[in-house]
């Protein structure tokens, strides 16, 4: 009998547990679907244009901030229903990490929140009116109302570069260049006599951290996953070359982490060419300046990047080359109740030193930005004017991964690179992840690839065919 107690006990105790971590991994919406006003009933309403990092900052801060108050509403708007967790997207080219667990469900965080969700495109501004107006003639109401549209690839006016490159902004971008690189491979295998140079050379413009992993992930899809698969192809005939305009590669970070860097790509048999510049691209060679040609039809372009083109069509005053103009609030200058945040602003940097820069259109700054906005659109709502907080953009540092085994990071001033560094580069990365199940898929692909060597397929639609 006491056996029976006990298991029952044992089997009881389990069973609770398992129910305990599925409403942790599955929290309930701040709203029931018949308690949810609708946005344009709310008595004060902020509209968030753009679901990137700075977007969604800013939405989940402000439904923190007004969590037990029914008078403020939250309508965020995106052309896509999921968030890009960015420094995630380079580990999609050599299928490390799954593009769907990239793309985190948006709807559904936001929901949960207390916010509300719209899938549009911004078309224009009411400002007379105090609407938006999305593709379609949807209207939407505020009373404050957040820019946050993101950026887009800036080419320079290189000849070539938009028509022939690849580009890497986001999901899809990542599962083109590793569609690619499989359809190069597949081109080769099939090819009696002579093979191209160009066919398997890699071209990665651009020495940023972007760039860099990218660079890297091509190495680690073409030796770990593809070799095994084509046996006929010799994977050390991939040349993989890394443009860079500056002197070095990474120039955010501390000189010992480039060389270690460096390092790294050499051993790699990547092909590293600082103070370089492409003048121009081909169908199938890039062309620089100085008269060299590298014989390449795979180029990737991660070079520049400018404010998204759209907000020329806002009214707003803008900054050809930074962005929508704000002031040290991040209110658009001359717009009461319409602000500004993430890489389609020019937000002037404030920091002792940094006199004149403006911040850097990088994710961890528009995260920052997203959380001050909402403070200072709340005491705006409030009457609290005179407790607008300025933006300062606080640097936490640089995690750059250059393969599963290696990182070179910067974390508040300390450095440090190599199989640590690795690991601590995707473990602060999975806990930032907002989809439990994006965790808990991520964790389980990264264990597996411990024991079962990768395997990748190009899904290609009939209309290829």
């Amino acid at each position: 009998m006491g056996k029976l107690l006990n298991g029952g006990l044992a089997v009881g105790g389990t069973l609770l547990a398992f129910g305990a971590l599925k409403r942790a991994l599955n929290p309930r919406p701040r709203y029931a679907p018949w308690e949810k006003p609708r946005y344009e009933d709310f008595e004060k309403r902020v509209c968030i244009v753009g679901g990137g990092f700075g977007g969604y900052s800013a939405a989940t801060k402000l439904t923190e901030l007004t969590n037990g108050r029914e008078d403020v509403g939250v309508l965020v708007i995106a052309r896509d229903n999921f968030f890009t967790f960015w420094p995630m997207v380079p580990g999609i080219v050599s299928s490390d990490i799954d593009s769907r667990n990239v793309a985190q469900p948006l709807r559904r965080a936001l929901i949960t929140a207390g916010a509300s969700f719209r899938r549009a495109k911004l078309k224009e501004i009411d400002h007379e009116n105090q609407r938006i107006v999305t593709d379609g003639g949807l209207d939407f109401p505020y009373d404050q109302l957040v820019i946050s549209l993101g950026g887009q690839p800036n080419f320079f006016g290189i000849p070539g570069v938009e028509e022939h490159a690849l580009h890497m902004r986001g999901v899809e971008d990542a599962e083109h260049i590793r569609n690619r690189v499989i359809e190069r491979f597949e081109e080769v295998s099939l090819m009696r006599g002579e093979v191209p140079e160009s066919k398997l050379t890699f071209v990665v413009i651009g020495g940023g951290a972007t760039g860099t992993e990218v660079a890297s992930e091509i190495h680690t899809l073409v030796h770990e996953a593809l070799a095994p698969d084509y046996p006929n192809i010799d994977p050390n005939r991939v040349r993989i070359f890394l443009l860079e305009g500056l002197p070095q590669i990474l120039p955010e970070l501390d000189p010992s982490l480039q060389r270690a860097a460096r390092t790294r790509l050499f051993n790699e048999h990547i092909e590293v060419m600082t103070s370089t510049f492409a003048e121009e691209v081909t169908e199938d060679q890039v062309r620089l300046k100085g008269g060299d040609v590298i014989h390449s039809e795979n180029v990737i372009w991660t070079a520049g990047n400018r404010p998204n083109v759209a907000i020329h069509d806002l009214g707003l005053p803008v900054d050809e080359r930074n962005g929508i103009k704000v002031d040290e609030y991040l209110r658009v200058e001359g717009f009461p109740g319409i602000w500004a945040i993430g890489d389609c602003a020019a937000i002037r940097d404030i920091r002792e030193g940094f006199e004149g820069r403006y911040v850097p259109p990088t994710a961890q700054a528009a995260g920052q930005e997203g959380y001050t906005v909402a403070k200072n659109i709340l005491a705006t709502l409030d009457g609290r004017e005179d407790e607008l907080e300025k933006f300062a953009y606080k640097p936490l540092g640089q995690l750059v991964e250059l393969g599963s085994d290696f990182a070179v990071n910067e974390v508040m001033g300390v450095r440090f690179s190599g199989l640590a560094a690795a690991i601590f580069w995707r473990l602060a990365y999975l806990v930032r992840l907002n989809s439990p199940q994006s965790k808990i898929r991520i964790a389980a692909d990264w264990i597996s690839a411990l024991f079962v060597r990768p395997a990748v397929t190009q899904v290609r639609g009939t209309s290829q065919e």
